[in-house]
């Protein structure tokens, strides 16, 4: 057991560590890039559903069961899903609440190392008198590493390994130094943020140029608030906005389990998680909608912006459209535009490293600065490939698995355990104790069976999505007799790496055939990096159990 108890310093510096634990770059890169893709306005419904269905629930059972495992002197999933089941299989789909944050800080700090080295960038004046093409060959360069940082090669290399560094030094000072981090980022987030959108949406028509002569800020937030009511009966939308919350929440992850487990018990979690919950949808309904989108159909258009919306787009069009703004506030801009995804992105992968240094200082009685360098040590380990191989889909590899199919694996289990096993009546009970708020009777039906229908709902759709996301099509060629047709970006077909190999089979291109087979290699390798990882911590968990057997 932990030598020495570790606790919050106040209640507002847990609900900014928790609500910097949620906002993340997701708020303001995957946000719009789905809020877009799914029909703006009409994904907005959708989302907001999903938040009160399932965010808010899951909010409450990670809380509630963090809390209850932490009065039990566990402070990492295994041993506080082990705590809550009879059964000994639950510590083994604890090792998700572990496995899923090392894996996920591996590449998530190589995307807020590309924040890091865009806000020297955005100083330094780099992109100055740089085109939109440029700018865009510019961070193609850079993660295919044929930049260099003021003469030293691989740049990428560099900040990513500079970014490990400074989430290492950070976790080495404990929960105190995560919050501190937390009361000084969140705010400084907040107000980036403001700025970005009050300037987005003072530009209106006045950007328009003769190439984009529709050009109008108010057009994308238009397009984002103004709901297509036919389009709600598509179930991909639903889909999306379901697995957006998962991301945005950074619930399916044990990170709030294991911040929650150093509360005091008769701690207020119904509060904290509603406030910590609300603050992020905050962040990211609101300023996540105020700043890329506007900015974007305010220089090129509404069009522009739905055909060329993308994660990359911060980094491969912003910089461009700042330096519309004159030397002083493109730089000004870049430093606050960066800088706000920065913090973003290191008040969540902050809290990915407690879960290891938990169950480490929890079974194995190692120290925080212990803790903290091995972690960054994993961290680093796992994440050079993301870095080196980029180009060949090693990232992507990680962020599927990891980032995506885990969490709702894990969500679904958790709360399996928490309504059904624990039982749902203990389960509102712990939710309740030391509740100042009242929370909604309804909501224990909603947990207990409206949740897990619908992260059942999420996990089959990802496992048999159909061709071009069209269910309606799909369930007409059932009827039909003719078979469910699979996309290939379903999970069933990721296992096979299908369409590589469709891709693959259909070429005659030599060059793109070296590409696709290599692509299929490093697919493959990702995955196992990935399984080892998985056996390795079930093992630790396997040998933590024995000992405290041993000692009982």
């Amino acid at each position: 057991m932990s030598e020495k108890k570790e606790a919050w310093g106040s209640r507002l510096g847990l609900i900014l560590a928790m609500a910097g634990n949620s906002v993340g770059l997701g708020n303001f890169l995957r946000f719009p890039v789905q809020a877009v893709q799914n029909g703006g306005g009409t994904f907005i419904i959708p989302y907001l559903v999903c938040f009160l269905l399932m965010g808010i629930p899951l909010l409450w059972i990670e809380w509630s069961m963090g809390r209850f495992g932490g009065s039990k002197g566990h402070h990492s999933t295994p041993f506080i899903l082990g705590s809550m089941g009879s059964g000994s299989l639950w510590k083994y789909v604890g090792v998700f609440g572990i496995f899923t944050n090392i894996a996920v800080a591996a590449y998530y700090c190589y995307i807020e190392s590309w924040t890091l080295s865009y806000t020297f960038h955005s100083i330094r004046g780099t992109f100055t008198g740089l085109s939109q093409t440029e700018i865009a060959q510019y961070f193609s360069d850079y993660v295919n590493m044929t930049t260099d940082f003021l003469g030293v090669p691989n740049e990428a290399i560099l900040f990513f390994v500079i970014c490990i560094l400074i989430n290492t030094y950070i976790l080495s000072k404990g929960l105190a130094g995560i919050e501190q981090v937390a009361k000084i980022g969140m705010p400084l987030l907040i107000l980036f943020g403001i700025f970005l959108a009050i300037r987005g949406l003072s530009l209106g028509t006045t950007a328009s140029s003769a190439e984009f002569p529709l050009a109008n800020a108010w057009d994308g937030l238009n397009y984002l608030w103004t709901p297509q009511y036919d389009s709600l009966l598509k179930p991909g939308i639903w889909l999306a906005a379901a697995g957006q919350i998962f991301f945005t929440l950074s619930v399916g992850m044990g990170t709030i389990h294991c911040y929650a487990a150093y509360i005091n018990s008769k701690e207020d979690i119904a509060l904290n998680a509603t406030s910590a919950g609300f603050t992020n949808e905050f962040v990211e309904v609101v300023l996540g909608s105020l700043i890329v989108v506007p900015i974007a159909a305010g220089y090129f258009g509404l069009d522009w912006v739905k055909e060329n919306i993308g994660f990359g787009m911060a980094f491969q069009s912003m910089p461009f459209l700042f330096s519309q703004w004159g030397s002083f506030l493109a730089a000004l801009a870049g430093i606050f535009w960066f800088g706000l995804l920065f913090f973003a992105g290191i008040t969540s992968s902050l809290a990915m490293g407690t879960p290891w240094m938990g169950f480490m200082r929890d079974e194995f009685g190692w120290g925080r600065i212990k803790g903290a360098l091995s972690f960054g040590f994993l961290t680093l380990c796992l994440g050079l490939p993301c870095v080196i191989f980029y180009k060949y889909g090693f990232f992507d590899q990680y962020d599927y698995w990891a980032g995506t199919v885990s969490l709702v694996i894990f969500a679904l289990a958790e709360t399996i355990l928490f309504a059904w096993v624990f039982g749902i009546d203990r389960g509102w009970q712990e939710i309740n104790e030391g509740a100042d708020i009242i929370i909604p009777k309804i909501y224990k039906w909603i947990i207990k069976f409206v949740t897990p229908l619908l992260l059942i709902f999420v996990f089959l759709g990802a496992f048999f999505t159909p061709e071009g996301n069209n269910w309606a099509d799909a369930f007409d060629l059932v009827f039909s007799g003719y078979g469910w047709p699979l996309d290939n970006s379903s999970l069933l077909m990721q296992i096979n790496n299908s369409g590589l190999k469709e891709t693959l089979a259909g070429s005659t291109d030599m060059k793109q055939v070296e590409t696709i087979a290599n692509q299929i290699f490093f697919a493959n390798m990702a995955r196992l990096f990935l399984l080892s990882l998985f056996i390795g911590i079930a093992l630790l968990v396997y040998i933590a159990y024995r000992k405290r057997k041993n000692k009982s």
